[in-house]
């Protein structure tokens, strides 16, 4: 036991509305409270979620019932965007409560330090330009599956001073031929992360499609081996080269495990996972976009993948125009690549939305949006 000072129990519970009687229910609160104490916790704080407001006289019945202080019990409307939460739980005075109750009353006030993130929200709900970003994936039909890349997407967005729009692709249907010209009316492309095989050839169109007709491209993790994997069939002049995840039997396997790693009969010990260190190559893109933001030369990126580009293939793909501009320190794993004569085509072995913030886009992310921005507005005025 810490000690009461330094815990602090918080209950979030839905309070249900009953439109015939027009009340909202705090029966669901009470029930849920007494089992929580029934296995040992005591809240201290009980936030009522709702889609209606909240009168003094169900937060009242909720303190007396539930035996917590009448001002920790907070109401939590739904909001517009996740982003205003804090503000309304600062609004309901939460934050001034919870530092009495912890003893933390030497810190700043809440106050302060929300007056970055009152802009922030003020930015986010103000009217801009929007940006098409297409995203061709296998998991589109529940987008929360690429989360990560939808929020990074929208911090870049409003760092640049656009809202960011994106369009689904299913990889599977562009393997049939279906949703080719979404990708071409699109300011933008991303191919995040995967495994498997399936909806893979779609994933390598969306690369092509991008590479063809100069539309900006972002490819995470999979999303670079599928963009070199398409680069090589393309200078080879042949569908033969893969991944050796894909087909174990390719002539060309542009991406595959590393030669240290194939005899490990675990798949995890082949998983590189965390963060490793990634030395940028000065005088690229990637080396540019972390520089704009004070970061490089050397960067720390988080990894989750098993497979490798192969590097008896780099020498063949930087004579054609790939540039290899992220290396691990050591020089023997690749971490970024770009095309050097395309406007922006660039893919990333490990996953840069992982480490986007709100108030602190990824400089990978920034670059591509602002790379999408001027294709949106070349296009614009040439229309």
């Amino acid at each position: 036991d810490v000690g009461r000072a330094n815990t602090l129990y918080v209950h979030v519970t839905w309070l249900p509305y009953l439109a015939a009687s027009k009340e909202l229910k705090t029966k669901p609160t009470q029930h849920s409270v007494r089992e929580l104490r029934g296995i040992g916790i005591s809240p201290d704080v009980v936030v009522l979620r709702s889609d209606y407001p909240v009168d003094d006289d169900v937060i009242a019945k909720t303190a007396l019932f539930c035996d917590v202080d009448r001002e920790a019990v907070v109401p939590l409307l739904t909001a517009d965007t996740i982003y205003a939460v804090p503000l309304s739980l600062e609004e309901h005075g939460l934050g001034a409560w919870t530092m009495q109750r912890l003893d933390l009353t030497e810190l700043q006030p809440a106050e302060i330090g929300l007056k970055a993130w009152r802009q922030f929200v003020a930015d986010l709900r103000r009217t801009k330009p929007t940006l098409r970003i297409a995203l061709a994936g296998k998991y589109v039909e529940l987008e929360d599956s690429y989360l990560s890349v939808k929020e990074a997407l929208m911090h870049a967005g409003l760092a640049a001073g656009w809202d960011v729009e994106i369009d689904w692709v299913n990889s599977e249907e562009l393997e049939k031929g279906r949703g080719i010209e979404r990708l071409l009316v699109a300011d933008g492309v991303v191919v995040p992360g995967g495994f498997g095989y399936r909806g893979i050839e779609g994933k390598i169109i969306a690369a092509r499609v991008a590479r063809e007709n100069n539309l900006p491209y972002l490819g995470l993790c999979l999303g670079m081996q599928v963009m070199c994997i398409e680069f090589a069939r393309h200078i080879y002049q042949t569908d033969e080269p893969n991944s050796t995840e894909f087909d174990i039997s390719t002539e060309y396997p542009i991406i595959d495990l590393m030669p240290d790693q194939r005899d490990i009969a675990d798949m995890g010990g082949t998983m590189r996972l965390g963060i490793y260190d990634c030395q940028l190559v000065p005088n690229t893109r990637a080396f540019a976009a972390y520089a704009d933001v004070g970061a490089g030369p050397i960067v720390q990126e988080r990894h989750r993948h098993r497979f490798e580009f192969n590097n008896a293939y780099r020498g063949d793909l930087e004579a054609r125009g790939m540039v290899f501009s992220g290396m691990s320190p050591d020089g023997r794993l690749v971490e970024i690549a770009e095309l050097g004569t395309h406007p922006f085509m660039l893919g990333s072995q490990f996953h840069p939305e992982f480490k986007s913030r709100p108030n602190k886009p990824h400089p990978l992310f920034l670059a591509f949006i602002r790379a999408a921005a001027n294709r949106h507005n070349a296009m614009v005025e040439t229309r």
